[in-house]
């Protein structure tokens, strides 16, 4: 059991901290980290093995969305976490965590990084962390052009139907390698340009054939009824795709919440690709491409059950 009494920073280690504001609240920071396999992500550098073929990755993007952070009381109550409305990483309930920096393979990022949450929290006794993968229903399909940041960036949505892209990996893997001329395509990006390295404004229709290269991951919510893609659903969508996550007996002063990519394409072969299918994952559940990547972050595919989610692990 941990009270929240000080701040605690370091560097890019994932810490979960907190400052006595009043008598009332606290403020903490909750720090993220990405990593392949045990190593952390950095834009360009080889990865090996990876996946069911021991593959050679090269990752373009790493970024994703959390919401609904609480901190967990002894007694298993979840305390909700108010962010604070910082006008670029977070607004309402949402944060991006964003680890390209927009060089090399990443060049369709952006430069600026961001590996922490803030936001305040009564002052209490806390032993754990909880928080959902994605962004709520409410907020996820508004027009982004419109949308405050971080939800106005585009390269992180499909569109109004579809919503956002809550997780963005985007990799050139051995069998599926993205060149120098791909890359040079990817810094003039069209409307409809293609991931793995190069970004795309709507979500791709299952059973759309795709001429991207590489191996993308990206999870986002499918099924989602509405008039068109430019029209957002009225009702939730019939795979919502939201992961959350609980972390009991969570030192918070200490702990290290990371996230693996890796550890999600453990059972995946990335370097092949159903023709016809949106290159490597983006949740459609007819990809068979995307069996196994789903079943890893904790949903059911068909017949096959899910597994407990792997891209987040405390440590």
């Amino acid at each position: 059991m941990y009270t929240i009494k000080h701040p605690i920073y370091s560097g890019i280690v994932l810490v979960l901290a907190a400052l006595s504001a009043s008598v009332h609240a606290d403020e903490v920071s909750l720090r993220f980290a990405a990593e392949v396999n045990g190593e952390p992500f950095s834009c360009g550098q080889q990865y090996s093995p990876v996946g069911t073929t021991g593959s050679t990755a090269i990752p373009g993007d790493y970024r994703f969305f959390i919401s609904s952070v609480a901190l967990l009381k002894a007694d298993g109550d979840a305390v909700p976490v108010e962010l604070i409305q910082d006008g670029m990483w977070q607004h309402a309930n949402v944060a991006l965590l964003d680890f390209e920096n927009g060089t090399g393979p990443c060049i369709n990022g952006n430069r600026a990084l961001n590996d922490v949450i803030k936001g305040t929290v009564p002052s209490g006794q806390y032993t754990g962390v909880q928080f959902t993968l994605g962004v709520p229903f409410e907020l996820n399909h508004a027009d982004v052009v419109l949308a405050p940041s971080p939800l106005s960036l585009s390269s992180m949505f499909w569109n109004w139907q579809g919503g956002h892209r809550f997780l963005k990996v985007d990799m050139g893997t051995s069998g599926r390698p993205i060149t120098e001329e791909d890359l040079k395509r990817a810094a003039t990006p069209a409307p409809m340009a293609m991931p793995g390295g190069m970004p795309r404004t709507n979500a791709p229709a299952e059973g759309d054939e795709e001429e991207a290269v590489g191996f993308s991951v990206h999870l986002g919510s499918t099924g989602c009824a509405a008039a068109s893609r430019t029209t957002a659903p009225e009702a939730a969508c019939a795979n919502p795709n939201l992961v959350t996550v609980r972390l009991d007996n969570f030192d918070l002063a200490n702990g290290v919440v990371v996230t693996d990519i890796g550890k999600v394409l453990t059972n995946t072969n990335v370097d092949v690709n159903t023709p016809e299918t949106a290159p490597g994952c983006m949740s459609g559940l007819r990809d068979p491409e995307c069996r196994e990547v789903l079943r890893a972050f904790g949903f059911a595919v068909g017949e096959a059950s899910p597994l407990a989610q792997q891209f987040f692990h405390a440590r």
